[in-house]
């Protein structure tokens, strides 16, 4: 299971001769298994190459041994590192799964109850809505079921510096996009308020408890929980992305502030520990109890329908850090993870006893294609042209977003200007939930910094009108739109800026987009 090491190209073995050849000792137990994957490192490299991935890795469990795991291409696009299996990426919102777990743990320790009310664990934490934030518990947050959803985008980048504390304080400025227990509603900030729930309970940071309680008796001892602790030299994948349609390398970015969410840096090869640990006996992996069966069960057990489509539309729900639906008719627990460049899927087949995970350095629809050949090969499912299916959607969508984009800037109006003098617009701007941020002159150009964060400076180019599109002075972050409006005396009062919470599709840029927020700043007199 070195990276790079190619097995040789043969046709997959009938099921009929892989059982002779297994009882008549042929193939080990291990090999029969790893014998249906067999042409699955052509099928990767071919999707690498067609979707331009510099790197990936795939790991398969099935019948608590782990059946394959193997890096392919490299850390960073024109560097020669080798992915293997012990490379770390970040996973993103695979993280959410270990959050549950720690509150689990604490469960079974009689510290926490999943139905605690939030409050009686942080008595500071408060919502909009003065009902919710007496009854929310802690099942809530790790169901997506508060009503309150994302900040600034799908990459959670809010106040990236702040302390989570901070965070939380200011989420009782946010109004819910749907009545409290009333829908589904996705959300990064709460699972960080579930982080906050086993520092309160356990006495140690989120950071701390996943490392010593989790990382540790599973012996992930490459896994971490920020970018942070990863070296100079380590093993570990760079984060890319397609931008104006070339895909490059981009900086790493910390998400610390928001980890129980989404910070956690693993390898393929770790994970299979912890796909093992929620199959078999779940809970309990290599002899080591980790938490109890019934909260496995909590973990992976509907507690949030997932609206949809409708017959004959997948029927899906959200456990606790889990997505749960079906293939093929058989229970599948699933999550995917994205961040900045780094683009992972993980899936769980309990009833198989099989689980496969495939993370990649640059975001991508490829990996369902991977992860979807991985199980129709131990489902004894003929092979279907995934690979396909997902570059034809992405290539149609991709038409269709690049025109809508296209027609934003066709409603550009030429030949206007400011009504304003540059000048007029600087200063300190503020809102209770997004804070502070400060609009600075320098000769010609126009900028903002929000939060005091040099990271997250916005560099302004007139669009038309008292209308401004900003680019991130990191590439990755792309642009918004902001706008200045005056107050009755002619005076700039306000900033406008226009988040895009979720892009139509990355590839393209933030807009246009179908899921977005404005929010008004208001001048800070002196």
């Amino acid at each position: 299971m070195t990276g790079l090491r190619r097995r040789p190209r043969q046709r997959p073995l009938p099921t009929l001769l892989l059982l002779l050849l297994l009882l008549g000792g042929g193939l080990t137990p291990l090999e029969a298994q790893e014998a249906p994957l067999q042409g699955l490192d052509d099928f990767i490299e071919a999707g690498m190459t067609e979707w331009g991935i510099p790197g990936l890795a795939v790991a398969v469990v099935r019948g608590d041994q782990v059946v394959h795991a193997q890096g392919y291409g490299v850390w960073r696009q024109g560097e020669s590192d080798p992915v293997d299996e012990h490379t770390l990426f970040g996973v993103a919102s695979v993280s959410k799964a270990f959050t549950g777990a720690a509150i689990g743990i604490l469960v079974d320790e009689g510290l926490v109850h999943w139905d605690d009310p939030v409050t009686k664990h942080l008595p500071d934490f408060q919502l909009h809505d003065p009902y919710a934030t007496r009854t929310a518990t802690v099942r809530d947050l790790l169901s997506h079921r508060v009503g309150v959803g994302r900040m600034t985008g799908n990459r959670i980048q809010w106040l990236p510096a702040r302390e989570r504390t901070e965070l939380m304080h200011r989420m009782r400025h946010l109004e819910p996009e749907q009545p409290f227990r009333q829908g589904y509603v996705y959300s990064n900030v709460m699972y960080m308020v579930a982080g906050l729930v086993v520092e309160a309970a356990s006495g140690q940071t989120w950071d701390d408890f996943v490392m010593e309680r989790i990382f540790t008796p599973l012996g992930m001892e490459r896994s971490n929980t920020s970018v942070t602790a990863i070296g100079e030299g380590d093993n570990a994948a760079w984060p890319h992305q397609e931008i104006e349609g070339e895909v490059v390398a981009i900086p790493r970015r910390n998400f610390d502030n928001v980890g129980p969410s989404a910070s956690i840096n693993t390898s393929v090869f770790e994970l299979t520990t912890w796909m093992r640990l929620h199959l078999g006996t779940p809970g309990e992996v290599d002899g080591v109890r980790l938490f109890s069966e019934e909260v496995a069960r909590e973990l992976h057990r509907a507690q949030s329908h997932i609206p949809d489509a409708g017959p004959p539309g997948d029927l899906a729900s959200y456990g606790m850090g889990w997505r749960l639906s079906y293939y093929e008719g058989r229970r599948i627990s699933q999550h995917g993870g994205s961040t900045d460049g780094m683009n992972t899927t993980l899936v769980l087949v309990p009833e198989e006893n099989l689980g496969v995970v495939v993370t990649t350095n640059l975001h991508n629809s490829f990996m369902a294609a991977v992860a979807n050949r991985v199980l129709d090969r131990f489902l004894e499912i003929e092979d279907r042209d995934w690979d396909r299916r997902v570059r034809e959607s992405y290539l149609a969508a991709y038409e269709r977003v690049s025109a809508g984009r296209d027609s934003v800037h066709a409603a550009r109006q030429e030949g206007t200007s400011p009504s304003m003098p540059l000048e007029a617009t600087t200063g300190v701007f503020y809102d209770s939930l997004y804070a502070d941020v400060r609009v600075e002159l320098d000769g010609d150009d126009l900028s903002i910094t929000f939060w005091g964060d040099e990271s997250q400076v916005l560099e302004l180019e007139h669009w038309h009108h008292d209308t401004f599109r900003g680019s991130w002075v990191n590439p990755a972050q792309r642009e918004k739109f902001v706008w200045f409006t005056r107050d009755h005396d002619g005076e700039v009062d306000r900033l406008h800026v226009h988040w895009t919470l979720r892009p139509i599709l990355l590839q393209v840029g933030l807009y246009p987009a179908n899921y977005t927020r404005i929010v008004t700043f208001e001048r800070v007199r002196d």
